[in-house]
């Protein structure tokens, strides 16, 4: 399921490094880790539906990509993301 208009910009106004970002490495996790979780939620109840643990087992591969180049390129706004967001650090 998409993410619907509100909820989107709700998340990418409390993200966002000024009004008009909507791509910057911190929104992108922040979209893919609410998507994530949604479809964390829907495979406990639908454990059989593999193509939607494909599609989250992409989702989570490209956060880690993201969380990587974050880490590299603004450590401290990455630190401040995963304690906002609970997610571990590796």
């Amino acid at each position: 399921m998409a993410l619907d208009k509100d909820t989107k910009l709700a998340i990418i106004q409390k993200y966002a490094n000024n009004e008009k970002d909507t791509g910057s490495p911190a929104v992108q996790i922040a979209l893919l880790s609410h998507r994530i979780s949604y479809l964390t939620e829907h495979l406990k109840e639908n454990h059989k539906d593999h193509a939607s643990k494909l599609g989250m087992l992409k989702l989570v591969g490209q956060r880690k990509r993201l969380m990587k180049y974050l880490k590299a390129k603004d450590p401290k706004q990455y630190y401040s993301l995963i304690e906002s967001l609970q997610i571990r650090d590796k």
